[in-house]
């Protein structure tokens, strides 16, 4: 049975199951190495200590995220942005392998972070390869759109990095991206979800391919205030 409240602290979940090879963890606190991306997890219920765990583990001035359902940052925390995002998951997307596809590995990186760069479809670092598979298009010798995946609670993966080089949008390159990740996803035996800000125009493709939307969760920005003596 499909298990959703997995969904509702996505990182945690992760941390704790599939990718917990990954977390680095400071009390109450978990997170990526940096060099994978920028994703941490708190409690459901952060209490003091959490805040302070967080503060020790990120250092005074440093800004984080926070992506815990409905957390808020305690006062002192200066709030820098907030947005709304959409979860989205699987609900007939007709997942397919594709023949243009190409698992790309860690000497393409290079190359994937140079159309990350250009594109901005979020967090993409050196390492995050090494969270599952991801697959590109090539036109000319050149990686013209690609897409991966990302986070794993148990039972679900998370599509992410779908971009495409400006030169070649309006080809529906993202698209057969997504549906040949979704394809690497079921034969694991997992559901697809993904991540997007509200206002992204490609959730209508990501509608049309078949996810819908799950929860609204809203993304929290903060600044660590400096740390007063314990």
């Amino acid at each position: 049975m499909t298990d959703f409240s997995v969904l509702d602290n996505p990182v945690l979940s992760a941390l704790t199951g599939p990718h917990a090879r990954f977390a680095e963890r400071h009390g109450q606190v978990l997170r990526y190495p940096a060099e994978i991306g920028p994703f941490l997890a708190l409690p459901d219920r952060p209490d003091e200590t959490t805040w302070r765990d967080l503060a020790e583990f990120a250092g005074p001035g440093a800004e984080v995220v926070v992506t815990a359902g409905t957390v808020a940052p305690p006062a002192d925390w200066e709030v820098l942005a907030e947005f709304q995002a959409v979860q989205m998951i699987d609900d007939g997307v007709v997942a397919a392998p594709d023949d243009e596809a190409v698992r790309l590995g860690p000497d393409d990186v290079p190359e994937m972070l140079d159309l990350v760069k250009r594109t901005e479809p979020g967090p993409f670092r050196e390492r995050t390869i090494e969270l599952g598979t991801y697959l590109g298009i090539r036109r000319d010798g050149k990686l013209a759109a690609m897409a991966g995946e990302r986070m794993r609670p148990p039972g679900w993966t998370e599509i992410s990095a779908v971009c495409t080089d400006p030169a070649f949008r309006g080809q529906g390159l993202g698209g057969r991206l997504v549906r040949a990740v979704a394809a690497v996803i079921r034969e694991r035996g997992d559901t697809p979800f993904l991540h997007a800000t509200a206002t992204n125009p490609a959730v209508g493709l990501y509608e049309s391919l078949g996810f819908r939307v799950h929860r609204r969760p809203v993304f929290v920005a903060t600044r660590v205030p400096c740390l007063e003596p314990a």
